[in-house]
């Protein structure tokens, strides 16, 4: 059934612990957090890293069965995360995890251009491009100790974290704050990708390193065409399903 008619969500769940996360519950005697913020971050953190795909449905009762609590915190986590986009609530039926959709894909690859391009023109012409490639090849060098795909999730938060190493370096706070509202898209879409397109690591590893030697040259147009290939061919690895 398709998951785009939202009065009709799929009726396939997951069992408890096992095949949401494939791992034991964590133990209540070893998490000391409220138990709404150990509910909302074991949940969003198998959204981001694909264990709970878009299109997926999630009972409060498997949450709870899986962390060894009551439904209240559970139900506390999923309205946070519908605000967040990342669920959609069905009374009675469970949480849907909200699929990427092409527009989302859209909108986030744009404004990432925008914002990247702008801050690597930022440090071009105040002078520390060298300084602030030097960074990000420090977080690439990162990247290539991964093994990938069974550390895809690690990759793809350093491939938000190189990125986000360049934005912050050209000193705007207003800028690097809408730049963070992004991260769960970013990792969620690169993670996603990673798994459709087996190979997409190397590549992204050679796209990063070229990207790092045109803002050490001061090439302001070509990095901006280097980056627009190299986020749309992640981000459109998403849209080829």
């Amino acid at each position: 059934m398709s998951t785009s008619d939202p009065s009709h969500p799929p009726v396939t769940t997951r069992t408890p612990a096992a095949s949401a996360s494939g791992e034991a519950p964590t133990s209540p005697a070893t998490d000391r957090r409220p138990a709404g913020e150990r509910v909302y971050d074991w949940v969003k953190e198998r959204i981001l890293d694909g264990r709970l795909p878009g299109g997926e449905l999630l009972s409060e009762g498997d949450a709870a069965t899986a962390l060894n609590l009551s439904r209240t915190p559970v139900r506390e986590a999923f309205l946070r995360l519908e605000v967040e986009g990342l669920l959609r609530l069905y009374p009675k039926r469970g949480a849907l995890v909200v699929p990427v959709s092409p527009d989302e894909v859209g909108e986030v690859t744009e404004a990432r251009i925008l914002l990247e391009c702008h801050a690597a023109e930022r440090v071009i012409d105040r002078g520390d491009a060298a300084d602030v490639a030097a960074r990000m090849r420090t977080v690439l060098d990162r990247q290539r100790e991964l093994e990938v795909p069974a550390e895809k999730a690690r990759f793809s938060a350093l491939d938000r974290e190189f990125h986000a190493t360049l934005v912050d370096a050209a000193d705007n706070r207003l800028i690097s704050q809408f730049y963070s509202g992004l991260h769960d898209r970013q990792v969620r879409m690169a993670t996603s990708a990673l798994s459709r397109v087996p190979d997409r690591h190397r590549e992204i590893l050679t796209e990063h390193d070229t990207l790092c030697t045109l803002l050490e040259r001061g090439d302001a147009a070509g990095f901006r065409t280097t980056l627009t290939a190299h986020i749309s061919g992640t981000h459109g690895a998403l849209l080829d399903s």
